[in-house]
């Protein structure tokens, strides 16, 4: 399988799980775009988790040994990712995180109102999946 092929069954799995959920989205085009690095997908496997969170709840820094695509199913999710600045995600955006690069913020942007991620993590098939990190 190429990265090609890989990346657009992935995209079809978002499409697929935001239908699912029933949540109206707006017509529009490209969604997310971003360079890869130059890496060998040999023995590579994707693994795909719905997150919850609650209203104020969050994650601890943590990272992923490769690439995770993440899609915002429900309500606002704020992110920072390596050196770059925490940003809030709203339904329909995504954002990806590069192989062991810091995930320092992954929380529910808001206190009142529940939130929800599609996670695809791309890792070497056996590696852990998520592992914590100081920050």
């Amino acid at each position: 399988m190429n990265r090609r092929t890989l990346f657009h069954a992935l995209g079809a799995l978002a499409c697929q799980t935001a239908i699912n959920a029933q949540s109206p989205a707006p017509s529009r085009g490209v969604v997310f775009e971003h360079d890869l690095p130059d890496i060998n997908l040999h023995n590579w496997s994707v693994t795909t988790v719905e997150v919850h969170y609650g209203p104020g709840a969050g994650s601890s820094a943590h990272r992923h040994p490769g690439i995770t695509l993440a899609y915002v199913l429900e309500g606002e999710i704020a992110s920072k990712v390596g050196d770059g600045p925490e940003k809030v995600y709203t339904v329909g955006q995504m954002f990806i995180e590069m192989p062991n690069e810091l995930h320092g913020v992954s929380r529910n942007a808001s206190t009142t109102k529940p939130a929800r991620l599609l996670a695809m993590l791309l890792a070497e098939k056996g590696k852990q999946l998520t592992t914590p990190a100081a920050v």
